[in-house]
């Protein structure tokens, strides 16, 4: 094996792929990234058995080959290096030898025969989807998904695809968030739950990107192609909750504000919370909005006022301030509506402003009961 690459390009691959691995592995070749060369293309690939990851390369080579280099290695080395041409060969005592402008290194590698073969999707159906629109999906969901290793289904993002648009559903049972696209549909109607690594994967290369990516998913595995790049991940198994059914359908209270401004007090007063709890107050009467914490244990409270414009009964209602945070710093509206109907149901946050054409938001937030 010998080829030519140059270090940043090799570099930003080997930086995609690695955030598939993981830090402990019982088997010692999860911990490299297979090369497979052939005449002017070096295939790169990572997995943890659970996600593969592979990206193409184009290098100065005429021969064919293949090994697994240790990853950790190969890519602090990299990381070091100036924009240059690499030189890598095949030597004695199973080392692959990297020369640069600076000098030599020789990483050992191990048989390419050990590296676990991807699982191949067949019998698939397939969408194709803008690489932006998908990441926008991923990131307006996933910090939603639980970490409950006991209902796993809920660990993930639910996609659920149809003749009539696009739908990705994450809930913890605490909050819940649902991002639909009506501007692209898929040929049939198809539901799978995507596990949150892949994801975050996923969102950290395409967000920005105007590539296709091809989704291609049967029962168990889903396969995602862009940019001579592909990665495979099985499935979550199991049928997820019935989501629409936790969203409270009338809400004659309608409140809207500027997300910023709530945004931030929310967080002031809640610097005032009970730190179990993060319980705090919304009292809206008229066009004002109260917002009040107190932590009894240590005599601690705060309140602010807010205003708003509020279609509805005097109203007070308890939330964890955690869970509204992270929605609403989840937006990029200028206003946001909540939407309530009783103190003991679910509020609904929508943006007001900000959205494309054919995009839809909806988070709902459990409230806490107050002490009164």
């Amino acid at each position: 094996m010998k080829f030519i690459v140059s270090s940043t390009q090799l570099l930003r691959q080997l930086q995609t792929l690695s955030g598939v691995l993981n830090s402990s592995n019982t088997l010692p070749i999860l911990d490299h990234i297979l090369f497979e060369l052939s005449p002017k293309e070096l295939r790169v690939t990572a997995t943890d058995l659970e996600t593969t990851i592979s990206a193409v390369l184009h290098v100065e080579s005429t021969v064919e080959g293949r090994l697994a280099v240790p990853a950790r290695l190969l890519l602090d080395t990299l990381k070091t290096f100036p924009e240059q041409p690499l030189t890598f060969s095949q030597a004695d005592n199973n080392t692959l030898e990297i020369s640069s402008d600076q000098g030599k290194y020789a990483l050992a590698y191990a048989d390419a025969a050990e590296f676990p073969q991807a699982v191949e999707v067949t019998d698939a159906s397939s969408i194709q989807v803008e690489g932006d629109l998908l990441a926008t999906a991923i990131n307006s969901t996933i910090f939603a998904s639980g970490n409950d290793d006991l209902r796993p289904v809920m660990s993930g993002v639910f996609f659920q695809l149809s003749s009539t648009g696009l739908t990705f559903v994450a809930t913890d049972a605490h909050k819940l968030v649902k991002y639909a696209r009506t501007d692209v549909v898929a040929p049939e109607t198809a539901e799978f739950i995507m596990p949150k690594k892949p994801l975050n994967l996923l969102k950290s290369v395409l967000l920005g990107s105007e590539s296709a990516v091809q989704i291609e998913y049967n029962e168990s595995n889903v396969q995602f192609s862009f940019d001579e790049t592909v990665m495979v991940c099985r499935l979550i198994d199991g049928k997820y909750p019935n989501y629409e059914a936790v969203i409270p359908k009338e809400n004659p209270n309608v409140m809207s504000i500027n997300r910023v401004q709530f945004l931030n007090t929310v967080k002031r007063v809640s610097i005032f919370s009970n730190k179990t709890t993060h319980q705090i107050r919304l009292r809206i009467a008229g066009a004002e909005l109260h917002i009040s914490a107190e932590d009894i244990d240590y005599s601690n409270k705060a309140e602010e006022r807010l205003s708003c414009s509020y279609q509805g009964d005097d109203m007070q209602i308890g939330f964890n301030a955690r869970f509204l945070t992270e929605m609403l710093n989840n937006l990029s509206s200028e206003e946001i509506q909540l939407e309530l109907s009783l103190p003991n149901r679910a509020g609904i946050i929508t943006p007001a402003d900000g959205l494309e054409e054919g995009e839809q938001i909806t988070m709902l937030v459990m409230p806490v009961m107050l002490n009164q």
